[in-house]
């Protein structure tokens, strides 16, 4: 008898070509998933993501826009829009074998009702006539490495518990291993299962050791929610951060007694730091260049990039202490919610006969005042754009701004964008600039910030600024904002007993 899972595949993309590969292997599967959502993670702008028919011609098939912060926060946008038992996380680069699904549908059914998760067995492609680089080794420890993402299978409810990734991981580096142990600790257990996919190695410029470092401020952060023993916890191994802090420090030493070199004491102490510096950093490139092809420009690359990588982790590893000294578990509480104004709060009237008059949406003044009853600061962003195509006046807007705040208000911040579509502005939504200013204008971190709106422009400003997000919809809202937004209430009454009941999922 064939065994059935109800699945949805997850693909958090920057746009790579590689995608269209990992689409069309998808479309090659006997089970394919009820559902695939390519989360579009590029910044603003670009051509539109293309899909292959052959895949949209097997199972629903939709591309959502994120944010452009990250693949936690994609990730988490693309499960929430998905109504499946099991998401399938998949990065935008892996190969998938025509047998895959077959193995991912064992690998679930054979699930117990306390496994939260099933890993992917990861294959990483290396050279047969050659070793292999720095980078490619580093690639290859994929195979090795614990609950990575590249391809991995979550229950949703185990998700909706744990409140999925923690979105201050900015980087596909640790944000894996943080949900992984927030499940443990929830009493959710993790597997390996059958199941294989190709990760081929990725082009990557001679850069790539020196931009890896910012991994350390993850670390970082990983220390902050999870002590000490983080690493034995996850099996990332003991690093080389005390070697780094050391070569950093004799450099220091070596730089900082060098205008005292005329003394004998300060020649003696800055040549016997010289001297460290470079013998940990010859042993660290020696340690890089042995097992590799030994070609002169894999050397060359060795020897420079091992003396500016201590240098980078540790610079990054100090900012990420400081930014996280005080980091508090995932979920953030929520703090502050910004509305959206027309359609919103306020019944949508473009060319009201009097600016002064407004008509509240049934149930919006008790939404308000439950907020501040319960210590919400409240927001107001908007945009009229109807300021800079003449249409309306900058005063007309105050005015019917502090009519608003007679009937719902006072409101703690307003923003408002008087830009045409096409100036470009930071400010007009689906743009953050509104997100961003009414945080600071409130002191809270755009992440403990909720947008109520009824478009998606009103939702994707929020993603772009690290908000929370929220649909209500009304009859000018569109099917499609509705299928793709991962929070739809009916009603403001609605969405603010989900925001006091404290959820984020």
């Amino acid at each position: 008898m064939t065994r059935t899972v109800d699945y949805a595949v997850v693909v958090p993309t920057i746009g790579r070509p590689s995608l269209q590969v990992t689409l069309m292997g998808l479309a090659a599967q006997q089970h394919p998933p009820s559902e695939v959502v390519v989360v579009d993670d590029r910044r603003a702008g670009g051509t539109p993501l293309c899909v292959p028919s052959a895949l949209t011609a097997r199972c629903r098939t939709r591309v959502v826009t994120g944010g452009a912060r990250g693949p936690a926060t994609a990730r988490n946008l693309g499960w929430q829009v998905t109504a499946a038992q099991w998401v399938v996380f998949l990065d935008d680069d892996v190969e998938i074998p025509r047998d895959w699904s077959a193995r991912l549908v064992s690998d679930l059914a054979d699930a117990d009702a306390r496994t939260a998760g099933v890993q992917a067995v990861v294959r990483v492609p290396l050279p047969d006539d050659r070793p292999p680089t720095d980078w490619e080794r580093n690639t290859a420890a994929l195979a090795d490495a614990r609950w990575i993402t590249a391809e991995m299978a979550f229950r949703r409810t185990a998700l909706l518990e744990v409140s999925g990734f923690d979105e201050r991981f900015p980087r596909a580096y640790r944000e894996d291993s943080d949900l992984a142990l927030r499940l443990q600790n929830a009493g959710w257990q993790l597997r390996q299962g059958n199941r294989t996919v190709v990760h081929p190695v990725r082009p990557a410029g001679p850069w790539i050791s020196v931009r890896a470092q910012r991994g350390n401020a993850d670390d970082a952060l990983m220390r902050a929610l999870h002590g000490r023993s983080w690493r034995e916890a996850v099996g990332a191994g003991r690093g080389r951060m005390r070697n780094h802090l050391l070569a950093v420090g004799l450099g220091s030493i070596a730089v900082g007694t060098a205008p005292a070199a005329h003394h004998r004491w300060g020649r003696r102490v800055a040549v016997a730091s010289a001297a460290g510096w470079v013998a940990m950093t010859a042993e660290f490139a020696i340690r890089r260049i042995l097992p590799g092809p030994r070609t002169p420009a894999e050397i060359g690359r060795m020897a420079v990039t091992s003396a500016l990588i201590p240098w980078c982790a540790v610079t990054h590893a100090v900012r990420g202490r400081w930014r996280h000294r005080t980091a508090q578990p995932w979920p953030l509480p929520l703090r502050a919610v910004l509305f959206d104004r027309d359609g919103t709060l306020i019944v949508n009237d473009e060319q009201p006969a009097d600016v002064a008059v407004v008509h509240p949406v049934e149930g919006a003044a008790e939404a308000v005042a439950a907020l501040r009853a319960h210590g919400f600061a409240t927001g107001v962003v908007t945009n009229q754009g109807a300021v800079g195509e003449g249409r309306t006046t900058a005063q007309d807007v105050a005015v019917r701004n502090a009519a608003v705040d007679r009937a719902l208000g006072p409101f703690d911040t307003w923003q408002v964008c008087p830009h045409r579509v096409s100036e470009g502005c930071s400010c007009r939504k689906p743009a953050p600039g509104m997100i961003r200013a009414a945080a600071r204008a409130l002191g809270t971190p755009p992440q403990q910030c909720v947008v109520i709106g009824d478009t998606a422009g009103d939702l994707l400003a929020a993603r772009r600024a690290g908000a929370v997000d929220v649909l209500v919809p009304n009859a000018d809202t569109r099917r499609s904002e509705v299928d793709d937004a991962p929070r739809v209430a009916p009603d403001l009454t609605a969405a603010v007993k989900w925001i006091l009941e404290g959820a984020r999922s």
